[in-house]
């Protein structure tokens, strides 16, 4: 009986060796799990003194979202592994992939919960949060914003965006939609939303004349639409009902500091102004000249020597700016596709920093990240009055990005506006314009 009650142990204690080495193979990792993680930004409360003017009550309770929790912006990321240690996050939003490797984890002593830190470098924001039985709980935080924090949760192994509601759509909406921003108001102005529609998948994009919303991904539920997207920098949410005509009203939010109502219906022939005529040049005959510090401090003009009689291509932009970087990544692809052109790049960057020091840190970080091919110079304070008043050569400034063209002499020949982006049905038709203009440049 002892030796039968000896082998019964044996066999225990095998029976649990096996089975804890097997969990231990299959979840090896001691931080974040491996896989899909439901992020949200909890947007809400709004002040109703940050709603535009054409918005009220009426309207917001007229569109009630009764699919999600009103004020929830959602997406999704995914956690990879290089090793049982090292990971990185990739935030999804529609076809976009942002892979994110500036990554804290480690335990709090004060608290003796496991922290996470994510951060954004090219954006200056960062997540801060506690990690808790596959709960990650904080706040995303914008740096550059005065007490700008959002609440942020993620839940490990939910895959859904919106909502796992399957409700049959009432319409397609596939196709163009002209948009109006805060319509009866002063400042109203226009967009064209470019949807993709795949049962209940909502996916797209929506231009504006000062640039793009990026990639929108979301759903739509009977009459309800809802598109999301955060890239680390923005936070953009639509939510909007589809009326028996055929209408669309919505609420717009940006972040948590913005907020305004929009309509739009169906038009394939729905077009934006022309991004050459919005910026003007204030002389078309008269060479201009500018002086702005590098990153490293050192003061650069166009009339340096290494500039002259050379077509001069400058990006108006800031670090901040989702579109701004676009554009950044698509003259760094075209300085690489044409290494032998003798058209220069100079990018003037205007930051959301008083404080010079740290708007310069900012550029230098985005230049080293970003592998830039061309300097980047301190133009000023981001204000579009204020920044006007250091590139006294143009009418105004409606819009970051702005991209001049100067020739060989250095006079002003085209200024484009805004910018469509990748996820935009422009972005090619951007490209092979692009390229045959700075063809002509250096004829």
């Amino acid at each position: 009986m002892k030796s039968l009650t000896t082998f019964t142990l044996i066999l225990m204690t095998l029976f649990a060796v096996i089975l804890n080495g097997c969990l231990v193979v299959e979840n090896p990792h001691t931080k974040l799990a491996p896989g899909i993680w439901r992020g949200v930004l909890n947007l809400d409360p709004v002040d109703d003194t940050r709603v535009s003017s054409s918005s009220d009550i009426q309207r917001r309770r007229a569109i009630a979202m009764e699919e999600v929790t009103e004020g929830e912006l959602p997406f999704t990321m995914e956690v990879i592994y290089t090793d049982e240690e090292n990971f990185y996050i990739v935030f999804i939003n529609g076809e976009e992939r942002i892979e994110t490797h500036d990554i804290y984890y480690g335990l709090d002593r004060s608290t003796a919960k496991d922290t996470l830190r994510i951060q954004f470098p090219l954006m200056d924001t960062q997540i801060e949060a506690i990690h808790e039985n596959g709960i990650i709980q904080g706040t995303w935080i914008v740096n550059y914003k005065e007490n700008y924090e959002i609440p942020f949760e993620a839940r490990f192994g939910q895959s859904h965006r919106f909502t796992t509601l399957r409700k049959e759509p009432v319409d397609n909406l596939t196709g163009k939609w002209a948009i109006t921003f805060d319509p009866g108001a002063e400042n109203a102005y226009p967009g064209i939303a470019e949807l993709v529609q795949d049962g209940n998948r909502l996916s797209g994009t929506i231009r504006t004349e000062t640039g793009d919303y990026r990639y929108l991904d979301g759903s739509i539920q009977s009459n309800k639409i809802y598109l999301s997207c955060f890239d680390g920098s923005h936070a953009f949410l639509f939510e909007g009902k589809i009326e028996d005509d055929g209408k669309i009203q919505g609420i717009f939010r940006s972040g948590s500091h913005y907020l305004v109502y929009w309509e739009a219906m169906r038009n394939e022939n729905a077009i934006l102004s022309d991004p050459h005529q919005l910026t003007r040049p204030v002389s078309e005959d008269a060479p201009i000249s500018f002086t702005f510090p590098d990153v490293n401090g050192k003061m650069v003009s166009n009339t340096d020597p290494q500039f002259q009689g050379r077509p001069l291509i400058l990006q108006i932009m800031g670090t901040w700016c989702p579109n701004c970087l676009d554009e950044s990544r698509f003259l760094k692809d075209w300085i690489a596709s044409n290494p032998d052109s003798d058209v220069q790049v100079l990018g003037i960057g205007f930051e959301r920093y008083r404080d010079e020091a740290k708007s310069i840190a900012a550029l230098n970080r985005y230049a080293q990240r970003m592998e830039l091919p061309y300097p980047l110079l301190f133009g000023g304070y981001y204000e579009k009055k204020e920044a006007a008043t250091h590139l006294p050569f143009l009418s105004d400034i409606i819009a970051y990005p702005t991209m001049i063209f100067l020739d060989k002499q250095h006079k002003i020949v085209r200024i484009h506006t805004g910018f469509d982006g990748p996820a935009t049905s422009k972005y090619l038709d951007f490209t092979n314009e692009f390229n045959n203009f700075v063809r002509q440049l250096t004829d």
